[in-house]
This record gives C-alpha cells, sequence and structure tokens, in this order.
C-alpha cells in the first residue's frame, strides 16, 4: 500500500518555495525490513539497540519498486522536467553505527537497486551517494574505506539490479567540525571538518573516471548531533549567535579552496538542519530558526544568496593560510578573511572576523578596496549588511527580554523582526577613484558583513 499524504504536505511546500530538493532515498518502512521490530525506539539508542528502519529488505526487487513508486508519483505530480534536476541520495550514513545494519555488500546492492528503480521512473534522474560520515585517519578510517569500496563498486562492477553499467551521477560524503568546551567556552574545530572534505577529494582522485563527477558534501555542519540540545550538550551553544553564522562562512571558502587545490568539482555544501516542534526558544539544536524566530545563520546565508556572478579573486593579509587552518584550526589569531563576487552591474564582498574560542574579543578595523572589477565611472550604491551581536540577531534581544519562554505577541513579533538581515547604516553613493573603491569597516570578532556595490547593468 503506498501512501503519499505526507511526502506531499513536504514536497508541496518545496514546490510552492521554488526549491530544488536534494531526495534521500532511506529508511527501510517496516513491512520490507528483515529486522522490523522494534521499527523505532527514540533518540538517544542506548548500547546494543537496534532500529527496524536501519536493516537491509528482505526483498531487493520490492526495494526496487518503492523507489519506482516514489519516483514515478514525483515525476507525474512535479513534471519529469522538473524531478530530473533533482539529486537523488542512496541513503545517509551506511558507515555509521546508527543508520544502516548490512554489510558494505547489502549497501552496494541496496544502491544499485534503488537508482535502479528511480531511473526506470525518470530515466535521466541524478542519481549519487554514498552519503558516508566523514573520511580521516585513527578512528574515521572506516569511512574512507566505505566511501573509497563504494567507488570501486561503481567502477568496475555490474549493476546488481539490471546487470548493466551502475548508474553514479554524483558523489555524496560528510564532513564534520568539532568542538569542545574548553575553560568554560566553546570552542570550535574547523581543522576538522576541512580534513574530512580534504581526505574525501583525495579518494575520489584515486579514481580518474569520478574526478570531474560532481561531489555534495551532504552534511557539511560544526558538529554532527543535529538533535542534541546545548542543555545536555553544553558545547552546542554555538548554534544561537553570530559564531554559527562566522564559522559557517570560514568554512565554505576552505571547503571552496580545497576543491581547487585537488581539482575537483564541488557541486555543493549542505547544512543539516533540522525543525524541532514543540521544543524551547533557543533550545541549542542545529535549527536555522527556533519557533518561527530566524537565527543568525539563516542570515549568513541570505547574505551569500545575495552574492551572484562568478567568484572573484579576494585576497586580506589577516586571513589564516588554507595549510594553517588544517594544521592547527583558527586558536591563535583570528580568521579576517573574504570572499567576492562578481556580475553585471554589480559586485559583492563578504567579509568575516572568526575564532574558534568563543570569547570576547577586541573587534578588528578592516580596510576594504574593491578593483578589477568593471566599475562604472560615476557613482555606484553601496549597502552594507550585518550580522553581530547587535545585529541580524534574535538571540540577543531575546535575552535582553528576559529569555521568556512564552513571549507576548509584541515580544514576538520584535523577535521576528531582529530575525532578519539586517542593513549596516544607511545605503550610500560612492564614486569611483581610478576604477576602486575603498572604505573602512570595524568588524566586531565573530562579526560579518557583506559589501553590496551596485550600478545599471550594461
Amino acid at each position: 500500500v503506498y501512501s503519499w499524504t505526507i511526502l506531499d504536505q513536504i514536497f508541496d511546500a518545496y514546490a510552492a518555495a521554488h526549491v530544488r530538493p536534494m531526495v534521500e532515498l532511506g529508511f527501510m518502512p517496516k513491512a520490507l525490513s528483515t529486522h522490523p521490530d522494534p521499527y523505532h525506539i527514540g533518540w538517544p539508542l542506548k548500547p546494543g539497540e537496534e532500529e527496524g528502519w536501519s536493516f537491509p529488505p528482505k526483498d531487493y526487487k520490492r526495494w526496487q519498486e518503492l523507489n519506482r513508486q516514489v519516483a514515478a508519483h514525483m515525476a507525474e505530480r512535479y513534471g519529469k522536467e522538473t524531478v530530473s534536476t533533482w539529486y537523488w541520495e542512496v541513503w545517509n550514513e551506511p558507515d555509521g553505527r546508527y543508520y544502516w545494519k548490512g554489510t558494505q555488500g547489502d549497501y552496494n546492492k541496496l544502491y544499485d537497486y534503488a537508482v535502479a528503480g528511480v531511473r526506470q521512473a525518470i530515466p535521466n534522474a541524478r542519481v549519487g551517494g554514498p552519503a558516508t560520515t566523514g573520511p580521516g585517519s585513527g578512528t574515521q578510517s572506516k569511512a574512507s574505506e566505505y566511501l573509497r569500496a563504494f567507488l570501486a563498486h561503481c567502477t568496475t562492477n555490474k549493476c546488481l539490479a539490471t546487470g548493466g553499467p551502475i548508474p553514479l551521477d554524483f558523489i555524496s560524503f560528510h564532513v564534520k567540525g568539532r568542538p569542545n568546551v574548553i575553560d568554560g567556552h566553546v570552542q570550535m574545530g574547523l581543522d576538522h571538518e576541512l580534513n574530512n572534505a580534504a581526505d574525501g577529494f583525495t579518494i575520489v582522485r584515486q579514481f580518474p573516471k569520478f574526478q570531474k563527477l560532481p561531489i555534495i558534501l551532504s552534511e557539511a555542519d560544526p558538529e554532527g548531533c543535529a538533535a542534541c540540545s546545548a542543555r545536555l550538550y553544553p558545547p552546542n551553544a554555538y548554534r544561537n549567535g553570530p559564531l554559527y553564522a562566522s564559522y559557517t562562512a570560514a568554512a565554505m571558502k576552505g571547503l571552496q579552496e580545497l576543491a581547487d587545490r585537488a581539482q575537483v568539482n564541488l557541486l555543493g555544501m549542505l547544512t543539516w538542519a533540522f525543525e524541532f516542534e514543540g521544543k524551547p526558544y533557543f533550545d541549542g539544536y542545529r535549527t536555522l530558526a527556533t519557533n518561527g524566530v530566524d537565527k543568525p545563520v539563516l542570515n549568513f546565508f541570505r547574505m551569500a544568496g545575495l552574492m551572484r556572478g562568478n567568484r572573484v579573486a579576494a585576497v586580506s593579509n589577516a586571513a589564516i593560510s588554507l595549510d594553517g587552518v588544517l594544521a592547527h584550526s583558527v586558536r591563535q589569531a583570528p580568521d579576517i578573511d573574504t570572499l567576492a563576487t562578481s556580475a553585471n552591474g554589480e559586485a559583492a564582498v563578504l567579509l568575516w572576523n572568526y575564532h574558534d574560542d568563543d570569547v570576547a574579543a577586541p573587534g578588528a578595523p578592516v580596510t576594504v578596496t574593491i578593483k578589477s572589477v568593471p566599475l562604472p565611472v560615476h557613482r555606484v550604491l553601496l549597502q552594507q549588511y550585518r550580522i553581530d551581536d547587535q545585529h541580524s540577531n534574535a538571540y540577543t534581544v531575546w535575552k535582553e527580554m528576559g529569555s521568556p519562554q512564552n513571549p507576548t505577541p509584541e515580544q514576538y513579533a520584535r523577535l521576528q523582526a531582529a530575525g532578519q538581515l539586517q542593513l549596516f547604516g544607511s545605503p550610500k553613493w560612492m564614486t569611483p577613484e581610478h576604477g576602486e573603491i575603498k572604505l573602512d569597516v570595524q568588524l566586531p570578532r565573530m562579526g560579518l558583513s557583506l559589501l553590496r556595490v551596485t550600478w545599471p547593468a550594461n
């Protein structure tokens, strides 16, 4: 029996918001599981507990048919042309201890039958995997071996479902940081996330057939447990304030630089955030909003969404080098760095002042020079957006209110307004001199500024 009620509500919301989803094909329905009981226990699991949705199917052909039915329903509801642009990922962290109770061979078979089902309904669907945990050495070596073995399977074997080549349109794996509480404050671990990515890119390069295949970091986050609140896991307190935003900016540039260095095709990185209904305000779950109030990290993504065109060269004499972050993270001087883009009639410069240690520290005076983009002779409009303790930050406002868990309608409206991306000062007109714009910015620790310059397009 196929019921689409819940899926339709989810994907109709995506369609209404013009979202192109990445579809994760998992987990195992109870009717198909080889170990159906107990099917769901609740988080966190105790040692020895196993859930029925994490086991292989008792019939792989029925698993294939389930995936065909899902894909066919989506194609009928939203159109084949639309769903052909979606990315279909098989399962989540099959190498981990929670999500897959089969062997690597079982996962390879699961993958083959899943993509065969999707491709039956959508012949040109973009399918991929294996969505493994962060590659690396030591305790993470299993993840590296798993990713390598999966790529070897796709390279040398025939599809177990069809007997033909194994479709693989993108490679996915996860990269995570490692925050801790040190001397009473949160200390992030940016180096861990970037080293995960570096090791994964190295593995992909070991397979010449796949070196140009798109890579999606389908979880790229400061740590691994989205469902762990800061009340129970104090290191996750970073999630409410601007630290999460500045960390994500630094991580985004580091991941792009690693991809440039490895000469791999990094298509994108996903923040693995959720909705947690009925939880206290600012409880420290990995969310982009809390009870409908947007967090600072969401405003970082709004900033990134305002950067259009192509990435262009941007350098900072106060940046920590990529090799420095890989070796030592950001534990001494702060990483004051930048990303920039240029398009017809506009340019954007993103600045951040990031440090692993969430402690009070002086801000930094930053002089910004925009040049080598086709600025007009006449004036341009400069807008500066800001995220810091006092801007685009509902968390600060909520604390100033006394941290209410039942805010009044007036308080709630104020929190929602404070959660929006805010301009820093008024927009102003500037006239380039000798093809350059120069301005000074005082950037607080953990703060971000987006400088957006626009002029009439050609």
